[in-house]
């Protein structure tokens, strides 16, 4: 295991920036108090932090164009949303944060139809968000949760992200507004995920100087229906 000094990782000077995506549709809920307590910890690191809340614009799915792919522009073929300036926003971010809150065990609907036309404009056009950072939340009343958080972790996974971790699943109770600061080891979570990515952002950068990532591959793409 690499162990970089303290003092090395502070002498990095290049401001790094993590966007937050909230695909809740309250402008004030426990998915942003989520989103908010691991961006707290970043921004004591010193990292720049923003949030976009995906869950109040009218967002409409992925329609199979495959636009995206043939003009290699990096845009999404629909114009009449934020999402082609959302894109350029992750592409020129560190890190990415997702959160969503959780909708019959899975990821809120707006969300969703945000990331299956983020991540394939990304995938389709070299791969944008390739050895950045990326982490998922989800706030739930109950139950449901893991899965949400699993779902959005698809995405990072997927796109060749580099994923931190907490010390339990991402995810934090609540069901009326503010309640998830009541939820004390949720709270925690949320607060070791924040400086455990802010730490691996830092050693990336470090790291990645001395040794360079692999470089990207075409894909291989099997059809079992010929």
């Amino acid at each position: 295991m690499l162990i970089i000094p303290h003092e090395i990782i502070k002498k990095e000077e290049k401001i790094m920036k993590v966007i937050a995506f909230n695909g809740s549709p309250r402008k004030v809920g426990n998915t942003e108090g989520c989103l908010k307590t691991v961006l707290g910890e970043l921004e004591k690191a010193g990292i720049e932090t923003e949030m976009i809340q995906v869950g109040k614009e009218k967002v409409r799915g992925c329609i199979a164009c495959y636009t995206c792919s043939k003009k290699q522009n990096e845009r999404c073929a629909i114009e009449d949303d934020p999402v082609n300036d959302w894109i350029q926003m992750m592409k020129g971010a560190d890190g990415i944060l997702l959160g969503s809150p959780v909708h019959f065990s899975g990821v809120a609907g707006t969300m969703k139809s945000f990331l299956d036309r983020a991540f394939f404009v990304s995938s389709v056009n070299g791969g944008l968000l390739r050895h950045k950072v990326g982490a998922s939340v989800a706030a739930v009343r109950r139950s449901g949760g893991i899965p949400t958080v699993d779902t959005l972790n698809h995405y990072i996974n997927y796109s060749e992200m580099i994923m931190p971790n907490a010390n339990y699943w991402n995810v934090a109770h609540g069901m009326n507004p503010g309640e998830m600061e009541q939820d004390g080891e949720g709270k925690q979570i949320m607060e070791v995920l924040g400086r455990n990515m802010a730490w691996l952002m830092k050693a990336l950068a470090i790291g990645s100087k001395e040794v360079p990532p692999p470089a990207p591959v075409a894909k291989v793409q099997t059809n079992f229906i010929r």
